[in-house]
């Protein structure tokens, strides 16, 4: 709080104190409004007749979000979450006291319960000329007047409340969000699949490839990890019988923050017994265009000055056809090592002395950024995939996908290994790479090798990023734009 706003807040305080003195309660709970400003506008805005419009009487609240005063007459802006009205307060209609008293007391910020009827101002514009109101609640801080042009940007989000009030597009993103989980839930059950909880504390960090965040717990006296994806939960599920089963839910990795990551975030992950990766690349598609009709109404968007199409069907493509396309790569040399090398060390990349790896290290490098139209990038090195079957057309490569819009990945997806000694086997080599120093490696689980022990029929999962969905329909550059209460450095 800076020093300039003392006074202000010290103004608000003693009126606060005045308003109690003379008997005010400034924060009573016995007003209950029936009429929602949004629906006051939908149902009256284009009644223009004054005999109708004085018939109707209204019982409303909001908070003021504007005052202008012209002595026995104010004029003010209350708000709700469904919409916005004007009021009329004038001396005469509400009595001199209560209009010197109290209402003179009230401020921009303050909530306001009002009751009276409705008419038209000389400007044509909809308002409640009000014969009775009460404070609901007073606000000892005033709004910002500047809030958009602050030049620290992350005010807004570290105080995510004041956002919320004074922009009413920032909680039209946060609708939208709603939505599309809601839109994403009914499509899933549309097609027969269960949702279900998993661990959010896990014994073995699993399901993805990342650093995990560790905490204690006293009473067992051991450590458990917030979980990293609940992949390897949802499969037992699918070992236990459920055959579609899937999940909405946070996922936490110890990672840096950036533009389009947040430790903590949300992911869809479902799974589908006797399914392939093919047909999730189907299932994926006819999902997420669905989602783009349902809320913008058409299949051609626009996302941070990009046109986005999201007409079917979208591209397949390997990485190493993916860097003939986008990087150029000289298609008689994209499985040359030596040539990829090169090309690696002009762009002052990983040399890995796997051949895919390297592939994909290329790709991440030059051609994701690319990827604005949604495409899916297919048949990684199993090499980089240590949960996806192997292909049967060539064992180095793995049944995965994983899909691209507007340069960022949005979902991963794979056949699903589900060969217990294959799997182990994978485990032993994360292991491995964890002994060398590797900090996102898997750890071994041997409970999971145990219940693929047991069977698991054949299966394709996949896990879908909420977040980044919602920046791409909301044209969201930040990830923090999309959660409520992003992690902020200090």
């Amino acid at each position: 709080m800076s020093n300039e706003e003392n006074p202000l807040i010290a103004a608000r305080k003693a009126k606060l104190a005045a308003l109690v003195e003379a008997g005010v309660n400034p924060y009573p709970n016995d007003f209950k409004p029936t009429d929602p400003l949004g629906r006051i506008r939908e149902q009256h805005g284009a009644t223009s007749d004054a005999d109708t419009l004085a018939a109707v009487t209204v019982r409303c609240a909001g908070r003021i979000m504007l005052l202008r005063n012209f002595g026995k007459l104010t004029f003010a802006t209350l708000t709700d979450e469904s919409g916005k009205i004007q009021i009329a307060v004038q001396r005469d209609e509400v009595g001199e006291t209560l209009y010197r008293e109290v209402f003179r007391k009230i401020e921009v910020g303050d909530f306001l319960g009002v009751e009276g009827h409705l008419f038209r101002t000389q400007t044509e514009e909809l308002t409640v000329r009000v014969n009775r109101f009460q404070l609901l609640s007073k606000a000892v801080r005033p709004l910002p007047e500047k809030w958009h042009g602050l030049e620290d940007v992350e005010a807004r989000y570290r105080q995510r409340y004041v956002d919320l009030i004074v922009n009413p597009e920032v909680r039209a993103v946060f609708r939208t969000r709603s939505r599309l989980i809601h839109l994403i839930r009914s499509f899933m059950e549309e097609r027969g699949f269960l949702e279900v909880e998993t661990p959010m504390m896990h014994p073995i960090p699993g399901g993805a490839v990342a650093r995990p965040f560790v905490t204690h717990h006293n009473a067992l006296n051991r450590s458990l990890f917030l979980r990293i994806a609940p992949e390897l939960y949802l499969k037992r599920l699918i070992v236990g019988g459920f055959e579609k089963v899937f999940e909405i839910n946070r996922n936490f990795r110890n990672e840096g923050l950036s533009v389009r990551h947040n430790p903590e975030f949300t992911m869809m992950e479902f799974y589908q017994a006797y399914a392939d990766y093919r047909e999730l690349m189907d299932l994926t598609e006819t999902l997420i265009t669905r989602l783009v009709q349902e809320i913008h109404g058409t299949l051609v968007i626009t996302h941070q000055g990009r046109t986005i199409d999201f007409t079917p069907p979208w591209p397949r493509l390997t990485p190493a056809e993916a860097l003939v396309q986008y990087a150029g790569v000289d298609p008689a040399l994209v499985g040359d090592r030596a040539c990829l090398e090169a090309l690696a060390g002009q762009h002052h990349l990983k040399i890995h002395p796997d051949l895919g790896k390297l592939q994909l290290e290329l790709f991440e490098a030059l051609v994701e950024s690319q990827l604005i139209r949604p495409t899916f990038i297919v048949d990684y090195p199993v090499s980089a995939s240590p949960l996806s079957r192997r292909s049967d057309r060539n064992p180095e490569i793995a049944e995965r996908f994983e899909l691209f819009i507007g340069g960022w990945e949005i979902a991963n997806a794979f056949s699903e290994l589900n060969d217990p000694a294959d799997q182990a086997d994978r485990f032993r080599a994360q292991v491995a790479a964890k002994d060398r120093g590797d900090l996102e490696a898997m750890h071994f689980d041997a409970d999971y090798i145990q219940a693929l022990e047991y069977g698991m029929p054949p299966t394709a999962g996949e896990g879908i990023g909420i977040d980044r969905l919602t920046m791409l329909l909301t044209d969201s550059g930040a990830i923090r734009d999309v959660i409520l209460f992003p992690v902020l450095r200090s």
